[in-house]
């Protein structure tokens, strides 16, 4: 086994800074790579672009972002598509849509599930992301999306099959649209904050009649009697509780502390649940 190429996007450490976008306009607009890459449009092409995502509702609210890319999939569509040859899956894991044989073959573009290759209008030809190829096999360790980040988003990693599986398991790293079975080489940590939801609330107690913010009380969350998380809210009575898949219906919240006790239903539909004020009783 020889080691291949694998790129790990943390998501929960991007900014939204969009250096990585604007290092990858840099390299490739207005420079041509032989063998790897045309020029690339000085519009309308984003061979690395920023996915935003919010969640919740005032006054929880988070939003986050995540870089897109080719994910240079083991089973790619756009190889099984092509003629020629025109795309190839390189032995170090990297695909090459061919800037000469993929003349004229827009049907490149239609096969990828994940919209990462665009079309050149002006050279009649499909072009994504090549993982910084031309310079990795000039002796780079790194892709300069991953160079130029500010806040180490990206970590480029070369090595075998084996190992990135212990890496994925370890870290809890996931692919985008596993169940497309393309096998992508882009892995992502933190995949939830895109994908999945939240309830959260603000935890208060009545004190000589009046409502003040109740900190350090417990909340749980259940589905059919089983718990799937808990928190401890915050100085302002707030908590949060994560990694929610979203449509999975109802769940049952309970909440204890010095000021009492409370137990209450809620509904996770396809956005994050704000559940508002909730007060403590006897």
């Amino acid at each position: 086994m020889s080691a291949k190429w694998n790129m790990i996007v943390d998501i929960e450490r991007c900014n939204n800074c969009r250096a990585c976008f604007l290092a990858v306009k840099d390299e490739h607009t207005g420079n041509d790579f032989p063998g790897y890459a045309a020029e690339q449009p000085a519009m309308g092409h984003n061979w690395l672009d920023i996915e935003r995502n919010e969640r919740g509702s005032y006054p929880i609210v988070d939003a986050h972002f995540m870089p897109v890319m080719c994910n240079h999939c083991d089973d790619a569509p756009c190889v099984k598509a092509a003629k020629n040859g025109a795309v190839r899956k390189r032995d170090d894991g990297i695909v090459i849509i061919d800037p000469v044989k993929s003349k004229g073959q827009k049907e490149i573009v239609d096969a990828c599930p994940y919209g990462a290759i665009s079309w050149n209008e002006e050279k009649q030809i499909p072009q994504a992301w090549i993982f910084d190829a031309h310079l990795l096999d000039d002796g780079w360790t790194k892709t300069r999306a991953e160079q130029c980040c500010p806040t180490n988003v990206f970590r480029s990693v070369n090595v075998e099959d084996a190992e990135m599986q212990r890496i994925a398991e370890r870290e809890g790293l996931e692919v985008r649209q596993p169940e497309l079975g393309t096998k992508p080489r882009v892995y992502y940590k933190n995949l939830y904050l895109m994908t999945q939801c939240f309830v959260a609330g603000s935890v208060a107690v009545m004190i000589d009649g009046v409502e003040e913010c109740a900190a350090d009380v417990e909340v749980v969350l259940k589905k059919d009697g089983s718990e799937v998380g808990r928190a401890m809210t915050d100085t302002f009575g707030e908590f949060k509780i994560d990694k929610l898949e979203p449509n999975s219906g109802a769940y049952e919240l309970e909440a204890a502390g010095p000021g009492g006790r409370l137990a209450m239903t809620c509904e996770v539909a396809e956005q994050s649940v704000y559940l508002g004020t909730l007060t403590l009783g006897d």
